[in-house]
């Protein structure tokens, strides 16, 4: 049986009191969710095991049914594969945000979402500033952005910038946490406080500010980790062929190791904005021919980072409606049954604008299958799901069944 895997990234919240005490996900329209909830089975999984912060790299992972504690090496290799970056024996790859910086303060992890065109020739310049033979950083997809040093060395501990918005950033600088280490951390230091000098009197910055946009003044380390081991989804559950559907490059880094191919959308950017349609469609069209289909949609973590519980309602809204929709409608009529999923990989609750470790709740849908007896899809009601509580890799092997 095909199966379609639709995740919508930090959709699970906490109550919000200018929603009525409802979270985002029960607050938003969502009548596709509810009716494959009232079709199908329920419950929850816990995508981050304990030890590990809640990253998207380790949620997403989980969900696919990796053991973090085997491969594990950081986001910001899996963005390198996704970027064609061939890490070699000692290099060590690391996340490198455009940041806003105001004053002491770390404004926003995210630059104000600047456009690609604007990152990449900030990227550009950073190079020419700041890269050498073994030290270079590589383009991604707006602020999420690459840097890649030979000889690193990963045990340091790094604070992801979207945990400390309007947070004093120093505090928050890179630590060594093994004496061998403590080069590193100075090095990185030192580069991000060399950015922020050249950073901000840059052209792309003049012309933000004019425009009352935050500018990307400084940047911000994270996330290291060399080479990771992983196995692909044929070798781990037999699964022929797979794709993976995503504006965000460490997605997509993961559907590399992961032995899947990527798909290419046009307009997908991360944001609210992102083209629902095409994506959809994509995934409608991969599903003919694949065997999985893994489609995450990001627009309702960025709402969460943002605290703009409004925002998130209406990506929640636009994800069971424009993605959700479509694909069941399209599915529905094919004579070979598709098993649907619909998960979030993690919490993003607007409360606290970053990521929690609480478990996720999940609905699994097909034509034939005996439904249990939960009437909608949101975080409390799938506590009642005859799945219960879900680990490891049992989310992907009941998928399987």
């Amino acid at each position: 049986m095909k199966k379609i895997i639709i995740l919508g990234d930090g959709m699970a919240d906490e109550p919000v009191e200018m929603l009525g005490g409802l979270t985002p996900l029960q607050y938003a329209p969502t009548p596709y969710m509810d009716m494959l909830a009232r079709q199908g089975v329920t419950g929850r999984l816990q995508t981050v095991p304990d030890g590990f912060h809640p990253g998207s790299e380790v949620a997403n992972m989980a969900v696919l049914g990796y053991d973090l504690r085997q491969v594990y090496e950081g986001r910001g290799v899996l963005e390198a594969a996704s970027m064609g970056t061939d890490l070699q024996a000692g290099e060590m790859a690391m996340r490198c945000n455009l940041i806003s910086i105001d004053g002491e303060q770390l404004k926003n992890h995210s630059a104000g979402h600047i456009s690609n065109a604007e990152a990449e020739e900030l990227i550009a310049f950073l190079n020419n500033e700041l890269g050498s033979e073994t030290l270079r950083f590589y383009s991604g997809v707006s602020y999420r952005n690459l840097l890649v040093i030979g000889g690193g060395d990963k045990r340091i501990d790094c604070t992801p910038p979207h945990d400390i918005p309007l947070q004093p950033f120093r505090p928050a600088l890179i630590k060594a946490t093994h004496p061998d280490a403590k080069a590193t951390a100075k090095q990185l230091n030192e580069l991000i406080l060399a950015s922020q000098q050249i950073l901000s009197s840059h052209p792309v910055n003049k012309r933000r500010i004019a425009r009352g946009q935050d500018p990307a003044n400084s940047i911000w380390l994270w996330s290291p980790g060399y080479r990771p081991a992983m196995q692909t989804l044929r070798e781990m559950f037999g699964i022929a062929s797979s794709v993976v559907i995503s504006a965000v490059d460490l997605i997509r880094g993961i559907g590399v190791y992961a032995g899947m191919k990527v798909i290419d959308v046009e307009g997908a950017t991360g944001l609210y904005d992102t083209n629902y349609e095409g994506k959809a469609q994509a995934a409608i069209e991969a599903l003919r021919t694949n065997e999985l289909v893994y489609l995450h949609i990001e627009a309702s973590d960025e709402a969460g980072h943002d605290g703009d519980a409004q925002l998130k309602v209406r990506t929640i809204s636009d994800l069971d409606s424009r993605i959700i929709g479509p694909v069941y409608e399209a599915v529905s009529q094919w004579d070979e049954a598709v098993t649907i999923a619909v998960l979030p990989d993690h919490p993003t609750p607007c409360a606290v604008r970053t990521h929690t470790a609480a478990p996720v709740p999940f609905l699994i849908w097909h034509r034939d299958i005996t439904p249990d007896k939960v009437q909608s899809f949101d975080e409390f009601t799938v506590e009642k799901g005859s799945c219960g509580l879900l680990s490891d890799d049992e989310f992907m092997r009941f998928l399987k069944l």
